[in-house]
């Protein structure tokens, strides 16, 4: 009779085992992190309060006067020079108000050295990342180029009918504009070419 409770006294402590294990591992707080039962509140040190938005002190900056030039443009034969050579234009730095060691420093990182033209140079960059970025399911989508925008002008046409209308004295304009008509393309024209 003995042999017969042994197995099920296995299985009774195999149980209790697994009933108490949750319970024992709810004591540990990575499990109940881990588990979702511990909220994480945000650290109140990494919390901080901003000063509130003011006006800038300098008042002393006015508004450009059209016509005038531009400091920071020079002359146009300085500008044809550098755009012929191929130098890059730089930004000085703003040497009132700053000390000699900050001006040193600031030379020694390449700030006196600042492209006027960056954002344009940065969104070249990232244009040309976002078209090697397509991947194959916006192929798939975007499988037709774009029709051009706008409407085409028939130049032989066109000409044909400027010539008339100055043959017979009439104003340029007078008359319609001939247009190249765009063939409707089929719904799955290009999709294997």
């Amino acid at each position: 009779m003995t042999q017969t409770h042994r197995p099920f006294g296995r299985i009774a402590r195999a149980a209790f085992l697994a009933a108490l294990l949750p319970l024992a591992l709810s004591a540990c707080s990575d499990a109940k992190r881990a588990l979702g039962y511990e909220k994480a509140p945000p650290d109140e040190f990494q919390v901080v309060s901003r000063a509130p938005l003011s006006m800038p002190p300098d008042f002393s900056l006015r508004p450009p006067v059209a016509g005038a030039d531009r400091p920071q443009e020079g002359t146009t034969r300085d500008q044809a020079r550098k755009v012929i050579t191929g130098q890059r234009g730089t930004t000085p730095i703003a040497t009132e108000g700053r000390s000699q060691g900050d001006l040193a420093m600031m030379r020694r990182v390449g700030a006196d050295s600042i492209q006027p033209d960056i954002r344009v140079l940065v969104n070249k960059e990232n244009q040309a990342l976002l078209d090697a970025d397509k991947d194959f399911a916006d192929r798939i989508v975007f499988w037709r180029k774009p029709q051009p925008p706008g409407t085409a002008v028939d130049p032989v046409k066109e000409t044909s009918r400027l010539r008339e209308n100055q043959a017979l004295g009439r104003s340029v304009s007078e008359g319609e504009t001939p247009q190249i008509q765009r063939r409707k393309r089929a719904w799955l024209e290009g999709v294997f070419n």
